[in-house]
């Protein structure tokens, strides 16, 4: 089972990224799925999340309005577009799963995790 996050990169602020997350060796559509990040000297964070059908979202006050979370079940893969960056959103991004079926979980719920994938905002 594999979680590969992929679309980081350098970015002026202002700008936009989206991040995938493809998923292999079982169907994640039934789980829960997240986007954490990690900045250098601090803890993971959460920053969005989606329940099993799309239905719900979750996203931590920091990118809310910015930040949309989507999936699509067909292609096990999530998503995130990242519009309107800034400095503070630097960090290590990785997606995770869940089995349960919401949106929002404390890192220890998310049973499997990519391998995270870096996004760089400059001023």
């Amino acid at each position: 089972v594999q979680l590969q996050a992929s679309g980081g990169g350098l970015v002026q602020a202002g700008g936009s990224l989206r991040l995938s997350c493809a998923a292999s060796g079982r169907t994640f559509s039934g789980d829960g799925m997240g986007w954490f990040r990690q900045a250098p000297g601090k803890e993971r964070e959460f920053v969005a999340g989606i329940s099993w059908n799309g239905g719900s979202t979750s996203y931590a006050d920091s990118v809310k309005g910015r930040f949309i979370i989507s999936r699509d079940n067909a292609k096990n893969t999530v998503y995130l577009q990242m519009n309107s960056l800034n400095v503070e959103d630097t960090a290590v991004y990785y997606c995770a799963a869940t089995y349960l079926s919401g949106s929002i979980y404390p890192p220890v719920k998310y049973t499997y995790w990519g391998q995270g994938t870096q996004v760089t905002v400059s001023s």
